[in-house]
């Protein structure tokens, strides 16, 4: 039986420091049928050699446009029956892609699947990206199975699946990947595997890492306001109320000062709450790690959620008070550029 022509779709921009070990992990495939395309979102580093060095077919797109565009783009001009999506800053295992095909041959119901990242990031270079690799590969092991929402970093669809639920919203530059597992979900089944690995390169400067988790939180709340049970949402399990407990326990240390010593009960209590939320992630991270780094990854931990509270409150009041915030995923029809 001959093995379906695999595309595999790079979005790229100024990503030149990480592109070479991705285009690499993918000439290293033991899937046998594949073809490689780059779609550089202009870039201004060396991204366009690199990828060019490795004999990848290079795309363009014609402004800065956001990775959905660059995946659209990408997806318009594969050749192959099944479209392997992989973010230039993720290095793929060498049975990635055969595995992700295997998965999608089982059942003609999964229309995706996702993969998950290793706990160690691609390139080591500072402690906040040690912290968001472990976060991150915890809790996609967490979510591993049946999935109601998309991760695009490695991410296997089949060309007419694609086809049927039609293009990424290119309008959505932060959270395409949730909008675009909604629309999927109601037709398929999508499944994240642990067998479609890879290893991430994930954010490290503080400021870069913020201001995308405070975006994505911010710009998720209209989702979560029509779809309660959508993961993150307050009914959706523990890990966004990890984030109130954090919020609480900030906003209650001026109790014990205005009103007496027995009120720092409430903002312990808090912690408290908030450091039991995870604690099968923190057993991971001791484990993985050792106890010295647990209480950076601690104290990392409490800041980003305390971001995430702010912009979850930022993105309600938006959501109150904006028509046009409520109805940010209300289009059914979405244009392909």
């Amino acid at each position: 039986m001959n093995s379906p022509l695999v595309s595999v779709i790079v979005p790229n921009y100024n990503y030149g420091r990480a592109l070479g070990l991705c285009l690499e992990s993918i000439r290293r495939q033991t899937y046998p049928n594949l073809e490689l395309l780059v779609v550089d979102d202009c870039s201004t580093d060396n991204s366009v050699t690199v990828a060019e060095s490795y004999g990848a077919r290079v795309l363009r797109t014609p402004v800065n446009s956001g990775p959905a565009a660059a995946r659209n783009l990408g997806a318009a001009h594969a050749a192959g029956e099944i479209l392997f999506f992989i973010d230039s800053d993720v290095a793929a295992k060498p049975d990635a892609v055969a595995n992700a095909v295997e998965l999608l041959g089982a059942d003609p119901a999964i229309g995706a699947v996702c993969g998950n990242y290793d706990p160690v990031p691609l390139v080591r270079d500072s402690l906040l990206e040690e912290y968001r690799c472990l976060q991150q590969s915890y809790w996609l092991i967490a979510d591993e199975g049946r999935i109601m929402t998309l991760y695009t970093a490695l991410l296997a669809v089949p060309a007419r699946v694609f086809t049927e639920i039609g293009p990424f919203n290119p309008k959505l530059r932060e959270t395409e990947n949730a909008d675009y597992g909604l629309r999927l979900a109601q037709r398929y089944q999508i499944w994240l595997s642990p067998r479609v690995r890879g290893v991430h390169d994930h954010d490290h400067e503080l400021t870069v890492l913020v201001r995308k988790v405070f975006t994505r939180t911010a710009l998720h709340i209209p989702m979560y306001a029509n779809k309660p049970e959508f993961p993150g949402g307050l009914r959706s399990g523990p890990r966004a109320w990890v984030s109130v407990a954090a919020l609480l326990a900030v906003l209650t240390l001026a109790l014990p000062v205005l009103f007496g010593a027995a009120l720092l009960l409430v903002p312990l209590a808090a912690l408290v709450a908030f450091l039991l939320g995870d604690l099968p992630m923190y057993r991971f991270v001791a484990r993985e790690r050792g106890p010295f780094f647990l209480g950076y990854f601690a104290a990392m931990h409490l800041f980003l959620n305390l971001v995430i509270a702010v912009a979850a409150l930022c993105g309600v009041f938006a959501w109150l008070t904006s028509r046009r915030f409520r109805g940010l995923y209300d289009r059914t029809e979405v244009a392909t550029r």
